[in-house]
Order: C-alpha cells, then structure tokens, then sequence
C-alpha cells in the first residue's frame, strides 16, 4: 500500500523551499521521479533540492547527457532526464539502475523507464493551477515505508 500526499505551491520560491526541506528527509539509495509538463516546476524543485547540500549552483539539464552528478562532502544526487530514451531497456544499458546504490538519484520523466525503478521509489507528479499561472501542485506519492508525519511537519 502506497501513500499520498498533496502540496500546493503559491510560486517557485515556494517549491524551492519546500524540496529543500523535503531534501533533509530522503537518504542515499532513494529514489524520486518528477512528472509534469514542460514548465511544471521540474527544474525549480531540483534547484530548490540541491540548494540543501549547497549546491543549488550547479543544476544544469541533462537532457542530452542523460544524467548529471552533484557531490558534496557527504551526498551524491543523480539527477536524470530519461525524456530522450525509448525504454526502458536504454536505460539499463548505460547502466542506469547501478546509480540507486551510489546516492539519491532524481529522475525526470521517470514514468517513462517505469519497470527499471525499484518498487520503493517516490513518484511526484506536478500539475500547473488552471486559474492561477504562478501555482503549482505536487502530487506525491511514497512508498509504504516512508513516514508520512515528516512531510506533515514541514512547514513551508
């Protein structure tokens, strides 16, 4: 059984925080997969992700080269943007799955090389407001495992 959860976004900044602090909850090995349109907040909640290990800096898109590595003194982030393969089978043969054990890995367009995820990964999907162009809604669905409380308590 899975569990939901829903946070509504006023604006970028405040995607940027509340993936900073949803960055302190995650651990090496987990596995989050951003879905949403062009323009959803994708790339401002990567920014806002990598901003709690310093390295809001650093982001630029991987949508040509795959994947992206951001390191720290104690963290590695994989940061992923799979729009450009077939399946899931291109995946496995840059040898994708072997970064779930190296760090956190972020994965855009992660629907797409479904059956390659482990079954405990996140999967957030953004959704843009129809009435309010600055708004964004983030969908998030975890695995059994994850304690749901700690997203309760962050306060953005």
């Amino acid at each position: 059984m899975r569990k939901q959860y829903k946070f509504i976004s006023k604006n970028e900044n405040t995607t940027k925080d509340f993936a900073k602090k949803f960055a302190k909850l995650l651990n090496k090995n987990d596995v989050v997969v951003l879905t949403g349109e062009l323009g959803s907040g994708k790339t401002k909640f990567v920014e806002g992700f990598l901003s709690n290990f310093g390295l809001e800096n650093e982001i630029s898109s991987p949508t040509f080269t795959i994947v992206n590595e951001y390191k720290n003194v104690n963290t590695t982030i994989y940061h992923f943007d799979v729009y450009r393969l077939e399946d899931s089978s291109e995946f496995h043969e840059i040898g994708g799955e072997e970064y779930f054990e190296k760090g956190i890995c972020l994965i855009e367009w992660g629907e797409l090389i479904e059956d390659a995820l482990p079954k405990n990964y996140i999967h957030i999907t953004f959704e843009k407001d129809d009435k309010d162009e600055n708004i964004r809604i983030l969908n998030i669905d975890l695995p059994d495992s994850f304690n749901i409380n700690l997203l309760n308590k962050l306060e953005v």
